[in-house]
């Protein structure tokens, strides 16, 4: 198993101060190993990065509200993603991975959801979490059951290769990492092309994030502006933006994460999209209360 970077030890604040109630829409805690240890064949594994270290970068970025998306790493056993919502509390909220509507009970999807989760992730193929199209169709029959949202992985190919199963589900149905479209191939990129397609559409939403990743020139990701404003502008209602942190499968140093919240500023630069971005639009899809 290859050894992959942890996350930036020292952000820093972003150059520009967030709106009240701000909301890190996805990012993820690991470990530690000898509490909540990997599934056996767990294709990764990544260095502790605990709920504790992840509420001290939010204090640092100036978010007030974030959802914990269970790693692939632990499989459907969500204890970690249950201890952090207990200890981040009512701001924060949960997003399982779909392997738990294959693997376990109907009681513990419903100790899922009293706990905060609101979601289940359809993760990409090669991180030991996929599901077959049978056990896709019911576990899309279990979401519509927990009144959840849908979130699709994009693979490295981008989302239109994977996204066929999710196109007609009338539940919310969140895009993760823009699509993670070829930013070479620029507006004929089929990934890019089905993602502003279905935005169209008033159930579909998409995550602002991987910008850094998506980049093709690399820092400061001035190709991935471009991409986040085309979808802003398709859907200022649905888009959402997420950290990522702590970077999982990362083959280099991740960025600092203060320069992401910048960088994600540079995409709505006015006041009002931002907060659509990081306040309203959350609190409508993960039903924290509604900002005033």
């Amino acid at each position: 198993m290859p050894d992959y970077f942890p996350f930036h030890p020292e952000p820093r604040a972003p150059r520009s101060t967030l709106p009240a109630f701000a909301c890190d829409s996805q990012f993820h805690v690991f470990g530690p190993a000898e509490r909540y240890p990997v599934q056996p064949g767990a294709v990764y594994e990544m260095p502790t990065a605990t709920i504790e270290r992840a509420l001290a970068l939010h204090r640092t970025l100036g978010l007030q509200r974030g959802v914990i998306v269970q790693a692939t790493t632990y499989g459907a056993d969500h204890q970690v993603v249950l201890d952090a919502l207990h200890l981040a509390g009512p701001a924060y909220r949960g997003c399982a991975n779909a392997l738990v509507l294959k693997e376990k009970s109907d009681a513990y999807l419903q100790t899922l959801h009293d706990a905060g989760v609101r979601g289940a992730r359809f993760s990409r193929a090669g991180l030991g979490a996929s599901l077959a199209p049978d056990e896709i169709q019911r576990a899309l029959a279990k979401v519509q059951e927990l009144g959840w949202y849908v979130k699709v992985q994009p693979g490295p190919d981008g989302v239109a290769s994977s996204i066929a199963p999710f196109e007609n589900l009338d539940v919310p149905v969140v895009i993760d990492h823009m699509g993670r479209p070829d930013l070479n191939a620029g507006r004929d990129d089929p990934s890019l092309r089905k993602v502003m397609e279905l935005l169209e559409r008033g159930n579909v939403w998409v995550m602002l994030s991987l910008g850094e990743k998506t980049s093709r020139t690399g820092y400061p990701w001035d190709d991935a502006v471009p991409l986040a404003r085309t979808l802003i502008e398709v859907a200022p209602d649905r888009c959402i933006w997420g950290s990522d942190w702590p970077h999982p499968v990362s083959t280099k140093a991740p960025p600092n994460d203060g320069e992401l919240v910048d960088l994600l500023c540079r995409y709505a630069p006015d006041a009002v999209t931002l907060k659509k971005i990081l306040v309203d639009n959350p609190a409508t899809l993960f039903g924290f209360p509604t900002a005033n």
